[in-house]
């Protein structure tokens, strides 16, 4: 897209990204760019407001993060988040400090009406809302033409403006759910401060999507990876109702699927969407390079390349391919590209970065811009049958990234038959739908255990089951007691090598939803 209606400037918070779902929950369509983005850059893309994220640095250390100084003179409104206000405090001549009571977590907002007058960052908002805090520094004197719009118990800036230059500031995190009104604070400033009145709309990017490949690939041909998965066969589904036989689809058995998918995946491609669907038995150039190999991003490059290299292989069979289609989403661009470069990331992805150097193929990831639940918005527009479009994330390295250490045989076939145990119960209980991802991790952990009269020394297993809306958060899910014994009880009874199962109570951040 061209026009972009906000943007959001990150400086490394861990939040940043539910800026813009909060955003797009209400239609309003925004990018995540890196907090150094050039002023003509920003321009480029025509937004009506800025906002800046927050960060876990500090504005007065001197390797603190800077935004091009142009942000403020394009004439459109700017909103500052906690570090993005601390930002914007001193680049217009205040001055933050360390603060004495720190604070994190919940904080009750005052509202501070100017003669006599809310501003309209915070219209229709009520006194005493709960907002979100998490901050350490604290702005010590406002610039000049800055004054308060809301105050809490420790922070007398808790909210602050610049009315005349549109320029506003919040100390707390509008747009995690903590906040309970933060929503209708990033409303108003894109809608009642930046104008915004365009409403972003699936259909209308399924729209521009489509015609976006088909200029893109004229008369060419077009190799696409499909797992099954969502987000595969939503770009399937996209291409072919733009491509149609131009569209050469292929799917990689790697060994590392879950029990029956291979089947399931052929029926509903090859019967159900009526799309040519190529299948490659992969299994055995998988699991021959996987062995002995135990670091988890390891694992996920030699996945990532050894598909590469079944789909150029594949490509040799027909003539007219150009363009290889992958079902990236905007969490995994974010999650793998650093806020400064290159410095450390979450994990590595292996549909993200480009294609090496001696494959000769362009990239199309129409779906690049999305997160999940948008994905699955659009899957419903091309018509896919829900089963596929509620259906769980599995990841792109499949089982291999759900086994703590080496991958073989043996492990595949044991995690294999505890996983489809734990979506069974999940669907029978109706929690499946609940759920945003549920699966069973094998920790190569042995304990003792006592299966009849005999002792048992065997394997531990792991089961995750999370809440989340589009992935970037999550939290564990509190599933039942007697579900969660019903789900133990049958994996120790039904597959053999398994005599313990613990469950997963932690939530992200800190932790990652996968394991590896």
């Amino acid at each position: 897209m061209t026009n972009v209606s906000i943007i959001v400037l990150d400086f490394g918070s861990q939040y940043t990204q539910l800026i813009a779902r909060r955003l797009r929950e209400d239609k309003i369509y925004c990018e995540i760019l890196p907090y150094h983005t050039k002023v003509k850059d920003i321009r480029a893309k025509n937004p009506k407001g800025i906002i800046l994220s927050g960060g876990p640095s500090s504005v007065y250390n001197k390797d603190a993060y800077e935004a091009d100084l142009g942000i403020y003179k394009l004439g459109i409104p700017v909103l500052g988040i906690c570090y993005g206000m601390q930002r914007i405090a001193v680049d217009f001549g205040g001055s933050v400090v360390r603060s004495n009571h720190h604070e994190y977590g919940k904080a009750e907002l005052e509202i501070k009406n100017v003669n006599g007058i809310c501003s309209p960052l915070l219209d229709n908002c009520d006194e005493g809302r709960v907002v979100w805090m998490s901050h350490s520094d604290k702005v010590d004197v406002l610039p000049e033409g800055f004054y308060p719009i809301a105050t809490s118990a420790n922070s007398p800036y808790a909210a602050i403006a610049n009315e005349e230059k549109r320029i506003y500031a919040m100390q707390y995190h509008p747009e995690v759910q903590h906040s309970e009104e933060g929503y209708l604070m990033l409303r108003n400033f894109a809608k009642k401060i930046c104008g915004v009145t365009e409403k972003w709309k699936m259909e209308h990017f399924l729209k521009e999507q489509i015609a976006k490949i088909r200029a893109q690939v004229g008369d060419a041909k077009v190799l696409c990876g499909l797992s099954g998965g969502v987000d595969s066969s939503v770009v399937a589904a996209m291409l072919y109702e733009a491509i149609g036989e131009q569209l050469i689809p292929v799917f990689v058995d790697n060994g590392l699927l879950r029990k029956g998918e291979r089947e399931q995946v052929e029926e509903v491609f090859k019967v159900n969407l009526k799309v040519p669907l190529i299948t490659i038995d992969a299994r055995a150039n998988f699991l021959g390079k996987l062995a002995g190999v135990s670091d988890p991003e390891t694992k996920r490059k030699i996945i990532g390349h050894t598909f590469i290299e079944e789909f150029e292989n594949e490509a040799k069979k027909h003539n007219g391919i150009k363009f290889l289609a992958q079902g990236t989403l905007y969490p995994d661009v974010i999650e793998s590209i650093s806020v400064n470069g290159p410095s450390e990331v979450i994990k590595s992805h292996h549909n993200v970065g480009g294609l090496p150097d001696w494959m000769d193929f362009e990239l199309i990831e129409p779906l690049r811009e999305l997160f999940k639940d948008e994905v699955r918005k659009i899957g419903l527009e091309l018509g896919l049958p829900a089963s596929m479009i509620n259906r769980h994330p599995f990841p792109g390295p499949g089982l291999a990234i759900r086994i703590m250490g080496d991958v073989n045989e043996a492990d595949l076939n044991l995690l294999r038959e505890a996983d489809v145990i734990l979506l069974d119960e999940l669907k029978a209980s109706g929690y499946y739908a609940k759920t945003w991802q549920a699966f069973v991790v094998l920790l190569n952990v042995k304990s003792v255990g006592v299966m009849g009269d005999n002792r048992t020394y065997d394997n531990t297993v792991c089961v995750r089951v999370v809440e989340a809306v589009d992935g970037m958060t999550a939290t564990f899910a509190h599933l039942p007691h007697d579900l969660l014994e019903r789900i133990s009880r049958r994996i120790i009874n039904e597959v053999d090598g398994i005599n313990r199962v613990v469950y997963d109570i932690s939530s992200k951040p800190p932790a990652t939803i996968e394991w590896e």
